[in-house]
């Protein structure tokens, strides 16, 4: 009995040792073939995080237009007699620039001036007869009513006639003719553009939110697309003292030296108003960054060692970000990465959090501050 009892624990053992042996060996293919299975490492680029003075400002678009310009033209209808200037001609104010036919109103003038003359010498006299008595007060009112009532309508008429006469209002630069000799001009047709270019001014709008930050005597730098490579310097002049209702912006106007008057009124404007002192800020590409709406992120690369063959491991680390300003292709990060972290700028879309990667910088997105469009 004792001898079929030790038989069977012995068979026992055998059996539940060929059970937890082989649940090891499967424990260890199993191991051996889901370490074949890891994904491989993933290719992305990569660049180390440096601070850099951020200089605070907004950013807003405008136009320009002149300090003075208007479009000329004339209160009366009539015929276009002479013309007295060039298209692109300098003037100065005053300066006489197209004549309607006026025949007939300066005969009619003559006419009205003649009556007045008459009026004077006939009150004269009288004045000289009332003294002696020999013509009632009476005469002598009417006289006076008359050379007044003369001198009125001759004055009315010399009105009518300047007004067939064109001269500029203000000194400037005139545009192009739009009319020639003899065209039959009706009131108010316009007949050249006058523009005072310098200075100019450049109206623009802020949101509400900003108005705090705009002061008179601010320095503004301005763009035009016409001169990619030149920036303009103006300061803010006026702020409109009401905000636009549907809109709730404010307009700005600031104003702009133009001696060489390349800048021309009705151009678009782009500009940056300077709102602080300069801070230094960690920069990150605006690639780097994964916008979500539980929170943006970026994936840290740290080394994990080496593998067998002595490369360094790399791993891709996940962690929240607080972003702020941007300024072209750069946007500052206030919180969640350091200075010399090694930070992925593109691949994000293959990783996950400890993802393995190897950096490959032959190809890196921009994180240029005033980027420029580049004609190919």
């Amino acid at each position: 009995m004792t001898k079929r009892m030790i038989i069977m624990l012995v068979a026992v053992g055998v059996v539940f040792g060929a059970i937890f042996g082989f649940q090891t060996f499967k424990s260890a293919m199993i191991k051996k073939f889901m370490a074949g299975m890891s994904s491989p490492p993933q290719t992305v680029s990569a660049t180390k995080v440096s601070s850099s003075e951020w200089q605070p400002q907004l950013e807003a678009v405008g136009s320009l237009r002149a300090v003075k310009g208007a479009d000329l033209s004339l209160e009366v209808a009539g015929v276009v007699d002479s013309i007295s200037f060039n298209s692109g001609d300098d003037v100065a104010e005053g300066a006489v620039l197209l004549k309607l036919r006026s025949d007939d109103d300066e005969a009619k003038l003559e006419s009205l001036q003649a009556t007045a003359d008459l009026n004077q010498i006939t009150l004269d006299r009288d004045q000289k007869q009332f003294k002696l008595q020999a013509v009632s007060q009476a005469n002598l009112d009417t006289d006076v009513a008359n050379l007044k009532n003369a001198k009125a309508q001759a004055a009315q008429q010399q009105a009518i006639l300047d007004k067939k006469t064109l001269r500029a209002p203000f000194a400037g630069h005139l545009g192009i003719r739009a009319v020639d000799l003899g065209q039959f001009l009706s009131a108010g047709t316009t007949i050249v553009t006058l523009q005072a270019l310098d200075p100019v001014f450049l109206d623009f709008f802020v949101p509400q939110q900003a108005v705090a930050q705009v002061k008179l005597g601010q320095k503004v730098a301005v763009k035009i697309d016409a001169y990619k490579d030149q920036t303009f310097a103006g300061e803010i002049t006026a702020v409109n003292p009401r905000v636009d209702s549907s809109s709730r912006n404010v307009q700005i106007r600031a104003t702009l030296k133009n001696a060489d008057r390349r800048l021309i009124p009705g151009m678009y404007a782009t500009v940056d108003i300077a709102t602080g002192a300069p801070q230094n800020y960690v920069t990150l590409p605006q690639t780097a960054i994964t916008y979500n709406p539980y929170g943006d992120t970026v994936y840290i690369v740290d080394s994990k060692g080496a593998d067998a063959a002595g490369k360094p491991t790399l791993i891709a680390r996940q962690t929240f970000v607080t972003t702020g300003d941007t300024r072209g292709d750069q946007v500052a990060v206030l919180k969640g990465v350091k200075d010399s972290d090694m930070v992925v700028t593109a691949g994000q879309i293959k990783l996950h959090n400890g993802s393995s990667v190897l950096i490959d910088n032959s190809i890196t997105p921009t994180a240029d501050a005033a980027p420029v469009p580049i004609d190919r």
